[in-house]
């Protein structure tokens, strides 16, 4: 009777999908949850959350928090099936796209304090959820 190791070793290097799929849709709550209060505690202190005259409601941070989460977890699939160092390449991109995130809050017509608040916003998701998809990624 032979014993097969490169299952076990593929196992112990590669983090199965679903635990990378639970982890980050847990992530993505928790990030929406997190930019809704951010967004309603700089409302409550007179922050304005209008771009462009339109009001945002905070329930809106939250939703687009969550959506955005989850293209984030397609790209992370995505990582651990085609790259060779799937979390490495994760955080190159993630930070990436973070600081992409702001250029239309830089453009924004809104108040600086607006456009600061949005900014925060996404800091925030993206300081829950990158570590959070990161962890179940191998190096």
């Amino acid at each position: 009777m032979s014993v097969d190791y490169t299952a076990t070793a593929a196992t112990t290097t590669a983090p199965a999908a679903g635990a990378l799929v639970r982890r980050g849709a847990l992530a993505a709550v928790l990030a929406g949850i997190a930019t809704a209060a951010v967004a309603a505690v700089g409302q409550a202190a007179g922050i304005s959350l209008e771009v462009a005259g339109a009001p945002i409601p905070v329930t809106g941070f939250a939703v687009l928090t969550v959506v955005f989460a989850g293209v984030g977890l397609l790209i992370a699939l995505l990582l651990r099936r085609f790259v060779a160092s799937p979390r490495t390449a994760w955080f190159r991109i993630t930070v990436a796209l973070t600081v992409v995130s702001w250029v239309p809050d830089v453009l924004a017509d809104a108040a600086t304090s607006t456009k600061a608040l949005l900014m925060l916003t996404h800091l925030v998701a993206a300081a829950i959820v990158i570590p959070a998809v990161a962890r179940r990624l191998r190096r």
